[in-house]
C-alpha cells in the first residue's frame, strides 16, 4: 500500500512539462516569423525579439528548478493558426509570440503574467483617408488567420451591418502587403503590430494607424493548460523580473533603441496599462483589468 501511495505524485509529475523537459533534455519554444518587435527573425533569419528574451530569463529560472546545468532550446515556428494546437499536441513546450490572452483561449491553453497591453486597430494607406470603423463599410480588409482580431471584426461587420469583404492572411508580413498592393483596404491588428511594420517599411510615412481602438489585448507567454507545477515556476520567473525592475530595461532594449535587422526605434514608451501589471503582475484575461 505505501508502494502504491508513493507511486501517484511520481507519476503525475512523469506527466508534467517539467518531467518532459527534464527526459528530453530540451525545451521547444515556439515563436513568429513578423510579429516585430515581440517575436520575429532578423535578417540571418534567427528568431529574436522582446518575448524571446523574457522567455530566455524563464528558461534560466526552469533550469534552475531541474538542476540542470544546460538545456537544448529548440526553436519551432508556429503561425497565428498552429500555436495553440502545436502546445496542446506537445510539439512546443511554450509559445513565446504576441498572443492575446483571453477568457475563450484560457478553455483551451494557460498563460503567465501578462507581458504588454496592446489595443485592436487598423493600418491603412494615408492616401485612402479611412480613420474610423464606418470608413471602411463596404470595403475589403483582411487580418491573420487564427488571431482574436479576424473573430472580433468579423462579429463588428455583423452587428453593425458593415458590408465588408474579410480576408484572412497566413501570417501579418502577408496581411501587410495585401494593403499595400491594394488587395485590401485596412489590415485589422493589435496596434503595436502595426506599428512595427509600419516602422521597418521602406516609406513609412505613407501609412496610418486608426486613433479608435476595437478592444484592449493583454499578452502573455502561452503554456499548457492543467499544468500547475510548470506554470508555478514560469509565473514565478516573470515576477521576479517585473519586481526586480528587469523586465523594464528589457522593454527598453526593444521599444525604445534600435532594433535589428534595420536599426529602427520604434520610440514606444511603456504604457499605464502595463506599469500597473508590472507592479501588481496579473495572468488574468478580462479586459477590464487593463482599462
Amino acid at each position: 500500500m505505501a508502494l502504491a501511495f508513493g507511486a501517484t505524485p511520481s507519476f503525475a509529475q512523469d506527466t508534467g512539462t517539467l518531467a518532459k523537459i527534464k527526459s528530453s533534455g530540451s525545451i521547444t519554444v515556439g515563436h513568429r516569423d513578423a510579429s516585430i518587435p515581440f517575436s520575429y527573425l532578423d535578417d540571418k533569419q534567427q528568431p529574436m525579439g522582446y518575448s524571446l528574451d523574457l522567455c530566455a530569463k524563464v528558461i534560466d529560472a526552469i533550469k534552475a528548478e531541474l538542476k540542470m546545468s544546460s538545456l537544448k532550446v529548440l526553436m519551432q515556428p508556429v503561425t497565428g493558426a498552429t500555436r495553440i494546437p502545436l502546445l496542446a499536441n506537445g510539439t512546443i513546450d511554450i509559445e513565446c509570440g504576441s498572443t492575446t490572452n483571453n477568457a475563450a483561449r484560457q478553455q483551451q491553453v494557460a498563460y503567465t503574467m501578462t507581458s504588454f497591453v496592446t489595443a485592436n486597430r487598423f493600418i491603412s494607406k494615408k492616401a485612402d483617408n479611412l480613420k474610423t470603423l464606418s470608413d471602411l463599410k463596404g470595403k475589403t480588409v483582411v487580418s491573420t488567420s487564427g488571431t482574436t482580431n479576424i473573430k472580433q471584426i468579423t462579429e463588428l461587420n455583423a452587428a453593425q451591418n458593415l458590408g465588408l469583404n474579410i480576408l484572412a492572411a497566413k501570417d501579418h508580413a502577408e496581411s501587410f502587403l495585401m494593403v499595400g498592393t491594394g488587395r485590401a483596404a485596412a489590415f485589422i491588428m493589435d496596434d503595436i503590430l502595426l506599428a512595427g511594420l509600419a516602422a521597418n517599411h521602406p516609406t513609412p510615412d505613407q501609412w496610418q494607424i486608426s486613433a479608435d481602438a476595437l478592444s484592449v489585448e493583454p499578452y502573455g507567454i502561452m503554456l499548457r493548460k492543467d499544468d500547475p507545477a510548470f506554470k508555478k515556476v514560469v509565473d514565478g520567473a516573470m515576477t521576479a523580473m517585473m519586481k526586480s525592475g528587469e523586465i523594464n530595461k528589457i522593454y527598453a532594449k526593444w521599444f525604445q533603441q534600435p532594433i535589428p535587422p534595420k536599426g529602427i526605434n520604434l520610440n514606444i514608451p511603456m504604457g499605464d496599462a502595463l506599469k500597473r501589471v508590472i507592479a501588481n503582475p496579473t495572468d488574468s484575461p478580462d479586459p477590464a483589468v487593463y482599462k
